[in-house]
């Protein structure tokens, strides 16, 4: 009796779901090669007139905050219960938060640092930009604006946070249960990053000498390792939490940052401004 053949490997399918991360990693290294120079170049022109109290260029960089602040919670929504329904049909669970990388990376103090930073940020475009100095700095308007500012904050990072656990039942919303909620999450979380990558990136501008020693190379690579944490892991975490433990997923993620970090640990003179 002939053996029953062994059932083939469906083939290598980027744009799958389960991909996304890897994805991501390869249109964040593709913009930082040809893109990012644009990117910085208009940005650093929106800092310039923006301290000229141009209004258009002060708006334009508040709604940047915002968004970086506004998008991770919405594709988290958009995404959760398409995630969680796809790692149940595939029989899949998340990594376990006792592992010290997962407990680590994954910690909701890091993020809520992160947001609090972007949401002083947001207050403090809205007090130069939709309200004057003065009418912003009384008491009666800043001190509940913190507070306000707190509040969202920890509502965001919850939502942020809810994404990790499985849904008790379906959402409510019917667009929520449609594929082009899903589609929507991923541009979401794919244009988050793209924002935080022109954060990354402005680190090259910074007039850096050449590395002096291997004290000087270590340090450089501590504080890079330290930054990439902040900036790069959280936007990424929503992927990452499917895709940590596949050896890749490093590899794809240092490729990603590989140009700033060449940059930066290797030092260059800043005269033409990249």
């Amino acid at each position: 009796m002939a053996d029953n053949p062994k059932p083939r490997k469906a083939p290598f399918n980027l744009f799958a779901k389960h991909n996304r991360g890897l994805l991501l990693d390869i249109v964040v290294f593709i913009a930082n090669v040809f893109l990012m120079r644009l990117l910085l170049m208009f940005v650093l022109g929106v800092f310039k007139d923006a301290n000229k109290e141009e209004p258009g260029a002060q708006l334009l960089l508040l709604l940047g905050a915002i968004a970086m602040w506004i998008l991770p919670p919405a594709g988290a929504v958009l995404k959760r219960w398409h995630f969680h329904r796809r790692l149940a049909a595939e029989h899949k669970t998340l990594p376990s938060a006792d592992s010290p990388l997962v407990g680590c990376i994954f910690n909701p103090l890091i993020y809520f640092s992160l947001n609090i930073l972007m949401m002083s940020i947001i207050l403090a475009g809205v007090g130069t930009t939709l309200l004057d100095k003065k009418t912003f700095d009384r008491g009666d308007v800043f001190v509940p604006s913190i507070f306000i500012g707190l509040g969202l904050t920890i509502v965001q990072t919850y939502l942020i946070y809810r994404y990790f656990s499985p849904p008790k039942g379906e959402p409510s919303s019917r667009f929520l249960l449609s594929p082009e909620s899903e589609l929507l999450g991923d541009i979401c979380i794919f244009v988050n990053m793209l924002l935080f990558q022109v954060a990354w990136n402005l680190l090259t501008l910074a007039d850096l000498p050449r590395i002096s020693g291997v004290a000087d190379f270590f340090g450089r690579l501590f504080f890079l390792s330290f930054v990439a944490l902040l900036i790069y892991f959280p936007p990424r975490m929503f992927y990452l939490a499917e895709d940590i433990n596949r050896g890749r997923t490093w590899i794809t993620m240092l490729l990603a940052n590989s140009p700033v970090i060449l940059r930066i640990l290797i030092g260059h003179s800043n005269q033409t401004g990249w």
